[in-house]
Protein backbone atom coordinates (compact mmCIF):
# COMPACT_ATOMS: atom_id res chain seq x y z
CA UNK A 1 0.00 0.00 0.00
CA UNK A 2 1.85 2.93 -0.84
CA UNK A 3 1.40 6.23 1.06
CA UNK A 4 -0.43 8.78 -1.14
CA UNK A 5 1.24 11.79 -2.77
CA UNK A 6 -0.53 14.28 -0.71
CA UNK A 7 0.54 12.54 2.32
CA UNK A 8 4.42 12.02 0.90
CA UNK A 9 3.98 15.96 0.67
CA UNK A 10 2.52 16.94 4.12
CA UNK A 11 5.10 14.32 5.74
CA UNK A 12 8.05 16.31 4.05
CA UNK A 13 6.95 19.80 4.75
CA UNK A 14 6.33 18.40 8.25
CA UNK A 15 10.38 17.80 8.57
CA UNK A 16 10.53 21.51 7.05
CA UNK A 17 12.59 19.41 4.85
CA UNK A 18 15.53 21.61 2.50
CA UNK A 19 17.60 21.10 -0.03
CA UNK A 20 20.37 20.71 2.77
CA UNK A 21 19.02 17.88 4.09
CA UNK A 22 19.43 14.14 3.84
CA UNK A 23 16.23 12.42 4.11
CA UNK A 24 16.18 8.63 4.22
CA UNK A 25 13.41 6.51 4.04
CA UNK A 26 12.60 3.24 5.30
CA UNK A 27 11.10 0.46 3.86
CA UNK A 28 10.85 2.87 0.09
CA UNK A 29 8.25 0.51 -1.21
CA UNK A 30 7.98 2.17 -4.78
CA UNK A 31 10.17 4.87 -4.19
CA UNK A 32 7.64 7.98 -4.19
CA UNK A 33 8.90 9.23 -1.09
CA UNK A 34 12.61 9.16 -2.27
CA UNK A 35 11.81 11.12 -5.63
CA UNK A 36 9.28 13.64 -4.22
CA UNK A 37 12.59 14.30 -1.15
CA UNK A 38 14.75 14.85 -4.57
CA UNK A 39 12.66 16.33 -6.99
CA UNK A 40 10.22 18.81 -4.89
CA UNK A 41 12.44 19.57 -2.34
CA UNK A 42 16.12 19.32 -3.40
CA UNK A 43 17.21 17.26 -1.06
CA UNK A 44 19.61 14.46 -0.95
CA UNK A 45 17.55 11.09 -0.52
CA UNK A 46 18.30 7.14 -0.28
CA UNK A 47 15.52 4.40 0.09
CA UNK A 48 16.14 1.54 1.78
CA UNK A 49 13.75 -1.62 0.55
CA UNK A 50 14.09 -5.17 1.81
CA UNK A 51 12.34 -6.66 -1.61
CA UNK A 52 15.02 -7.07 -4.06
CA UNK A 53 12.21 -6.92 -6.92
CA UNK A 54 10.50 -3.68 -4.92
CA UNK A 55 14.27 -2.02 -4.99
CA UNK A 56 14.99 -2.15 -8.78
CA UNK A 57 11.52 -0.82 -9.65
CA UNK A 58 12.16 1.89 -7.21
CA UNK A 59 15.34 2.70 -8.74
CA UNK A 60 14.24 2.71 -12.18
CA UNK A 61 11.41 5.18 -11.14
CA UNK A 62 13.86 7.15 -9.81
CA UNK A 63 15.49 7.11 -13.01
CA UNK A 64 12.58 7.77 -15.03
CA UNK A 65 11.70 10.63 -12.90
CA UNK A 66 15.49 11.99 -13.31
CA UNK A 67 16.05 12.49 -9.71
CA UNK A 68 19.25 9.82 -9.75
CA UNK A 69 21.74 12.85 -9.10
CA UNK A 70 20.32 13.15 -5.54
CA UNK A 71 17.81 10.32 -4.54
CA UNK A 72 18.36 6.64 -5.26
CA UNK A 73 16.78 3.24 -3.62
CA UNK A 74 18.94 0.15 -2.38
CA UNK A 75 17.82 -3.16 -1.31
CA UNK A 76 19.04 -3.67 2.11
CA UNK A 77 17.49 -4.61 5.85
CA UNK A 78 16.97 -1.81 7.15
CA UNK A 79 17.63 -3.09 10.92
CA UNK A 80 21.18 -3.75 9.69
CA UNK A 81 21.89 -0.49 7.23
CA UNK A 82 23.53 2.84 8.52
CA UNK A 83 21.06 5.62 8.28
CA UNK A 84 22.83 7.53 11.51
CA UNK A 85 23.53 10.68 9.20
CA UNK A 86 20.18 11.20 7.97
CA UNK A 87 18.78 14.68 8.92
CA UNK A 88 15.20 13.32 8.21
CA UNK A 89 13.79 9.78 8.39
CA UNK A 90 10.41 8.62 6.86
CA UNK A 91 8.87 5.72 7.05
CA UNK A 92 5.71 3.37 6.22
CA UNK A 93 6.43 0.66 8.76
CA UNK A 94 4.25 -2.19 11.10
CA UNK A 95 3.95 -0.76 14.59
CA UNK A 96 6.14 -3.61 15.62
CA UNK A 97 8.74 -2.69 13.51
CA UNK A 98 8.89 1.09 14.20
CA UNK A 99 8.82 0.18 17.93
CA UNK A 100 11.79 -2.00 17.25
CA UNK A 101 13.77 0.79 15.56
CA UNK A 102 12.74 2.94 18.40
CA UNK A 103 15.78 2.67 20.41
CA UNK A 104 18.40 3.11 17.08
CA UNK A 105 16.45 6.61 15.72
CA UNK A 106 16.75 7.89 19.48
CA UNK A 107 19.81 7.32 19.62
CA UNK A 108 20.44 9.62 16.17
CA UNK A 109 21.84 12.62 16.57
CA UNK A 110 19.73 15.41 18.55
CA UNK A 111 17.45 17.31 16.16
CA UNK A 112 17.16 14.69 13.37
CA UNK A 113 12.88 14.92 12.34
CA UNK A 114 10.98 11.75 11.90
CA UNK A 115 7.56 11.32 10.33
CA UNK A 116 5.92 8.26 10.02
CA UNK A 117 3.15 7.48 8.04
CA UNK A 118 -0.26 5.76 9.97
CA UNK A 119 1.97 4.55 12.97
CA UNK A 120 2.95 6.02 16.36
CA UNK A 121 6.01 5.00 18.63
CA UNK A 122 4.18 3.61 21.40
CA UNK A 123 4.70 5.78 24.26
CA UNK A 124 7.35 8.33 22.78
CA UNK A 125 4.59 11.42 21.82
CA UNK A 126 4.54 12.70 19.05
CA UNK A 127 5.74 16.45 18.13
CA UNK A 128 2.83 17.00 15.64
CA UNK A 129 0.12 14.92 14.32
CA UNK A 130 -1.01 15.30 10.77
CA UNK A 131 -4.62 14.21 8.86
CA UNK A 132 -4.88 14.56 5.04
CA UNK A 133 -8.12 13.50 3.96
CA UNK A 134 -8.72 10.32 6.32
CA UNK A 135 -4.91 9.22 6.63
CA UNK A 136 -2.64 10.59 9.48
CA UNK A 137 1.25 11.35 9.91
CA UNK A 138 3.65 11.51 12.85
CA UNK A 139 5.92 13.85 13.88
CA UNK A 140 8.97 13.82 16.29
CA UNK A 141 12.36 15.49 16.85
CA UNK A 142 15.09 13.09 18.26
CA UNK A 143 15.44 14.50 21.85
CA UNK A 144 19.52 15.23 23.59
CA UNK A 145 19.73 12.90 25.95
CA UNK A 146 19.91 15.38 29.57
CA UNK A 147 18.43 13.28 32.49
CA UNK A 148 20.70 13.18 35.23
CA UNK A 149 22.13 16.12 38.09
CA UNK A 150 24.21 18.72 36.37
CA UNK A 151 26.58 21.57 37.96
CA UNK A 152 24.99 24.89 36.47
CA UNK A 153 26.98 28.32 37.06
CA UNK A 154 27.27 31.68 35.72
CA UNK A 155 28.59 35.31 37.10
CA UNK A 156 26.03 38.07 37.53
CA UNK A 157 26.51 41.66 38.97
CA UNK A 158 30.26 40.80 39.92
CA UNK A 159 29.42 37.32 41.80
CA UNK A 160 29.62 33.89 41.03
CA UNK A 161 26.95 31.50 41.62
CA UNK A 162 26.47 28.17 41.31
CA UNK A 163 23.35 25.41 41.92
CA UNK A 164 22.61 22.09 41.50
CA UNK A 165 20.18 21.25 38.65
CA UNK A 166 18.17 17.82 38.53
CA UNK A 167 16.60 16.54 35.14
CA UNK A 168 14.52 13.80 34.34
CA UNK A 169 13.46 12.97 30.97
CA UNK A 170 10.95 10.91 29.14
CA UNK A 171 11.71 11.40 25.93
CA UNK A 172 11.46 14.95 24.99
CA UNK A 173 9.50 16.25 28.57
CA UNK A 174 11.81 17.00 30.77
CA UNK A 175 10.61 17.86 34.52
CA UNK A 176 13.18 18.75 37.20
CA UNK A 177 14.63 21.00 40.33
CA UNK A 178 17.28 22.90 41.40
CA UNK A 179 18.63 22.68 44.55
CA UNK A 180 18.97 25.73 47.03
CA UNK A 181 20.28 24.89 50.16
CA UNK A 182 17.16 23.36 51.94
CA UNK A 183 15.08 24.15 49.26
CA UNK A 184 14.32 22.02 45.98
CA UNK A 185 12.81 24.62 43.80
CA UNK A 186 10.63 22.53 41.06
CA UNK A 187 11.51 24.18 37.74
CA UNK A 188 9.07 25.87 35.49
CA UNK A 189 8.22 25.51 31.32
CA UNK A 190 10.59 23.23 30.89
CA UNK A 191 10.96 22.44 27.01
CA UNK A 192 13.14 19.80 25.44
CA UNK A 193 13.46 20.00 21.36
CA UNK A 194 16.17 18.55 19.92
CA UNK A 195 19.45 19.64 21.41
CA UNK A 196 17.79 23.22 22.37
CA UNK A 197 17.04 23.26 26.32
CA UNK A 198 14.78 25.79 27.81
CA UNK A 199 13.56 26.16 31.60
CA UNK A 200 12.39 28.78 34.27
CA UNK A 201 12.57 28.91 38.49
CA UNK A 202 12.42 31.18 41.20
CA UNK A 203 15.28 31.29 43.21
CA UNK A 204 15.45 31.87 47.35
CA UNK A 205 14.98 35.29 46.95
CA UNK A 206 11.68 35.18 44.77
CA UNK A 207 14.16 36.51 41.58
CA UNK A 208 12.58 34.56 38.52
CA UNK A 209 15.31 33.52 36.16
CA UNK A 210 14.29 32.12 32.13
CA UNK A 211 17.01 30.08 30.77
CA UNK A 212 17.47 28.58 27.38
CA UNK A 213 20.69 26.92 25.96
CA UNK A 214 22.10 24.22 23.62
CA UNK A 215 22.99 20.58 24.68
CA UNK A 216 26.70 19.53 23.95
CA UNK A 217 26.95 15.89 24.78
CA UNK A 218 27.81 16.14 28.77
CA UNK A 219 27.73 19.83 28.75
CA UNK A 220 24.79 22.64 28.20
CA UNK A 221 25.42 26.53 27.75
CA UNK A 222 23.13 29.41 26.53
CA UNK A 223 21.60 32.78 28.14
CA UNK A 224 19.23 33.70 31.09
CA UNK A 225 16.87 36.64 31.60
CA UNK A 226 16.30 37.38 34.59
CA UNK A 227 12.89 39.46 36.01
CA UNK A 228 14.70 41.91 38.04
CA UNK A 229 16.11 42.63 34.68
CA UNK A 230 19.54 41.02 34.32
CA UNK A 231 21.20 38.93 31.44
CA UNK A 232 23.97 36.74 31.70
CA UNK A 233 25.65 33.21 29.80
CA UNK A 234 25.80 29.95 31.98
CA UNK A 235 27.12 26.53 31.21
CA UNK A 236 26.73 23.10 33.31
CA UNK A 237 28.51 20.01 33.42
CA UNK A 238 26.92 16.96 33.69
CA UNK A 239 27.98 14.57 36.90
Amino acid sequence: MPTPDDVVDRMLLMAQTTADDYVVDLGAGDGRIVIAAARKFGARALGIEYNPDMARHAQENARKAEVLDRGRIIEGDIFESDFSQATVVTMYLLPSLNIKLRPQILAMRPGTRVVSHSFNMGDWEPDETSDVDGYRAYFWIVPANVGGTWSMEWSEAGRQSRVEVRLDQRYQKVTGAVRLGRVRAGLRETSLRGDQISFTYVDDTGVRRDFTGRVAGNRLEGSFRADNGRESRWSATKR
